[in-house]
């Protein structure tokens, strides 16, 4: 008794009403998005809101049972847990049956259920366990090895064996983590670079430059590469003055290739190709003169950036998916498809503008009611909330998601040992990862992927996970007061 006392006493409160609060909120949202003048009661349990309504009865007992067990089995069980993740999400290809080209739902009798919802509360105890160990740290590439491949393997997973491009990105949430305890930022600098130059290359692939002397989209990532070969140039050259006569020597290379346009067609790209490998040279040359071995990472990243750049069209055309490749041309203004893959998004948007300031009023959302945003309970939810609620409404939903984030983040700084605090982190990137991708591609500015908005959109399988994800972090927190320093 005076256990469950200790429990209730130390629990973090304003966390759990926000988290009712959302939960409640987004039941309400659920109902207005697939309301029509027939429905009488929000608990008919034969619409989604009444069955939303049994999934938070559930996730509500979930979460206070996981109050209730012994916080030491989520570190002792930890690695077991992801064994047995690792073979369901194996199993499931095999037993599922395909929803809009995944194959990421089991049914169980009346329900479906979708395991890639659960991964990532496995994972972030997997990580938080190997990066909890006592004196551990993120100091070399040979650390971050077990740490990438406990995300990898079941992204890779369920990227390629469920078809389940948006469950699987989740993961990349992880970076947030490892940064926080002392990845290098250059690893997060790799990752910005490999969506730069994949996007330009798909984007400006096609366009030739002046002349017909080569690609805009291959030019201009070369480019790219060379900067920053130049930049390891720079700063690894013991005399700065040798910066400026590559610089001059780069330029006036340039210049003659120009100059040489007038007679003859030149490609850019193998001139600027060129030059990136003859700075390779230059690289080698100064690892064996110098004995600066480090510089052989330099090299080794040029080289993979440029193979890179050359596999970027490649993986777009042969490796995504149809829908996929058709999403990131609309978003990227390659295609204009305002009936196909840019349909959701067009209709998000003329449903959240016709909200206004104040919204029309709940239940009162014509484009809701007319159905004329697909997935307007799932993955769209938002625009319910735009419709009904207006801008106000928008910005309160989206200041208490602000609240709830920073109070995760209190939540993890104030942890006592570390693998409390690595799985906190992991909470807090996994939360804020779900609601900067719904949020941005409902208004248009990232990609649809398929990303629930936490505790708004329907679904059990999500809202089970998002609910095993925070209270466990919850228990965690509320023995703190018992652990040593």
């Amino acid at each position: 008794m005076s256990r469950g006392d200790n429990i209730l006493q130390h629990v973090d409160w304003p966390t759990i009403l926000m988290f009712l609060g959302l939960v409640v909120f987004g039941w309400l949202n659920i109902y207005a998005a697939g309301y029509n003048y027939d429905q009488t009661s929000i608990f008919d349990f034969s619409i989604r809101a009444g069955k939303q309504f049994v999934w938070i009865l559930t996730a509500l007992f979930m979460g206070g049972a996981i109050l209730i067990i012994d916080e030491k089995i989520y570190d002792v069980f930890a690695y077991i847990f992801y064994g047995v993740l690792i073979a369901v999400l194996f199993i499931t290809p095999i037993l599922a049956h395909e929803v809009k080209g995944s194959l990421s739902w089991i049914t169980l009798g009346p329900i479906s259920i979708q395991p890639a919802e659960f991964a990532k509360v496995i994972t972030a105890l997997a990580v938080a366990k190997y990066m909890g160990r006592y004196e551990y740290s993120l100091r070399s590439w040979r650390d971050m090895v077990v740490p990438f491949a406990l995300i990898g393997v079941p992204m890779i997973i369920i990227m390629i064996l469920q078809k389940e491009t948006g469950s699987a990105l989740v993961l990349a949430s992880f970076l947030l983590v490892f940064y926080r305890k002392g990845m290098s930022r250059y690893v997060l600098w790799i990752c910005v670079l490999a969506v730069t130059l994949f996007i330009i290359v798909i984007r400006f692939g096609q366009s030739s430059l002046p002349l017909g002397a080569g690609s805009v989209g291959l030019f201009v990532c070369l480019l790219i590469i060379l900067a920053i070969l130049l930049y390891f140039v720079h700063k690894n050259n013991r005399n700065p003055k040798y910066t400026l006569i590559i610089l001059g020597s780069i330029v006036l290379i340039y210049a003659i290739s120009l100059l040489f346009c007038i007679w003859f067609k030149i490609n850019f790209n193998w001139v600027t190709l060129g030059i990136i490998l003859a700075l390779t040279g230059y690289m080698f040359f100064l690892t064996f003169y110098f004995r600066k071995w480090t510089l052989l990472f330099v090299i080794l990243f040029t080289l993979l950036c440029l193979g890179y750049t050359q596999a970027c069209d490649s993986v777009f055309h042969k490796i995504l998916q149809p829908h996929q490749r058709t999403r990131i041309e609309v978003l990227l203004g390659m295609k204009v498809d305002s009936s196909g893959a840019g349909y959701n998004v067009n209709q998000a948007r003329i449903a959240i503008g016709s909200g206004r300031f104040l919204g029309k009023g709940y239940l009162q959302g014509t484009q809701t009611k007319l159905k004329y945003v697909p997935e307007q309970d799932t993955d769209f939810i938002f625009c319910t909330v735009g419709e009904e609620w207006g801008f106000v409404g928008s910005l309160m939903v989206l200041l208490v998601y602000l609240c709830f984030i920073l109070r995760l983040v209190t939540i993890a700084e104030r942890q006592r040992n570390q693998f409390s605090q690595i799985y906190a982190y992991a909470v807090v990137s996994i939360f804020l990862f779900h609601l900067t991708i719904n949020v941005g591609m409902v208004l248009g500015l990232l990609p649809v992927i398929g990303i629930p908005l936490p505790f708004f959109s329907y679904g059990g399988s999500s809202l089970w996970g998002f609910t095993l994800l925070l209270f466990i972090l919850l228990k965690l927190d509320a023995v703190r007061v018992n652990q040593l320093q």
